[in-house]
């Protein structure tokens, strides 16, 4: 596992180099030197080639930084979306929660997340591989819960709401990924039922709800 440490210069080398321009980093400041324990523990991975001038990605170091950055920024969503945590504040807990994410809690964030594109400050969230998974299973077996048709069962793929509020407020009546839900009534208001318990959302809340079905959609 790699430490906290050459994680970071993995980043700071994926948004310099893969971001921001094509060009390599070049080591102009002490605080990171060839020979600094952290480099050098890259070095010997082979995650990155030093010219005697500059630091580049290479081999399975380019993957490695990606993935570092997903998860940073998957981090900074789920302060932002669930924990409410203050802008001025994501960047720094953001650093030290990324560490704590490993691939299996990853694919589990960004499900809850309902995929994002965007960290909280633009900037695009690579791509992984359960986000592939339900790009394809979207074009036919995964709705939004006011697709749904009395009858209509399945179960809660992911969240997407946009809205923090909103995405708090379905985490606290139990709306998880992975939960059973049947429709039973679209009008005045969306009502369905988790388990044993019946639940009234309006369109804008089922709308960040996505089902995935049981068998062929009821017409």
């Amino acid at each position: 596992m790699l430490s906290q440490k050459a994680e970071e210069i993995l980043e700071l080398l994926w948004v310099t180099t893969q971001e921001e321009s094509d060009q390599p980093m070049e080591l102009k400041n002490k605080k990171y030197s060839p020979d600094t324990p952290e480099i050098k523990e890259l070095l010997k991975l082979g995650f990155v080639k030093y010219d005697g001038k500059n630091l580049t990605l290479q081999g399975e170091g380019l993957k490695e930084a990606e993935s570092v950055v997903r998860r940073h920024r998957l981090a900074e969503r789920l302060m932002a979306d669930v924990l409410d945590i203050q802008e001025n504040l994501l960047e720094k807990n953001a650093c030290q929660f990324e560490h704590l994410i490993r691939e299996e809690v990853e694919e589990n964030v960004c499900t809850l997340l309902g995929h994002p594109r965007e960290c909280p400050h633009g900037k695009p969230i690579p791509i992984g591989s359960c986000c592939k998974r339900n790009a394809y299973e979207a074009k036919s077996v995964v709705l939004m819960l006011c697709e749904l048709s009395p009858g209509d069962r399945g179960r809660v793929a992911y969240l997407r709401t946009g809205n923090s509020q909103r995405l708090q407020k379905l985490l606290t009546l139990g709306i998880l990924p992975g939960v059973e839900v049947e429709m039973l009534q679209r009008f005045p208001s969306f009502v369905f039922r988790i388990g044993h318990s019946q639940m009234a959302v309006d369109r804008e809340m089922a709308e960040g709800i996505h089902v995935r079905l049981k068998g062929e959609k009821r017409r």
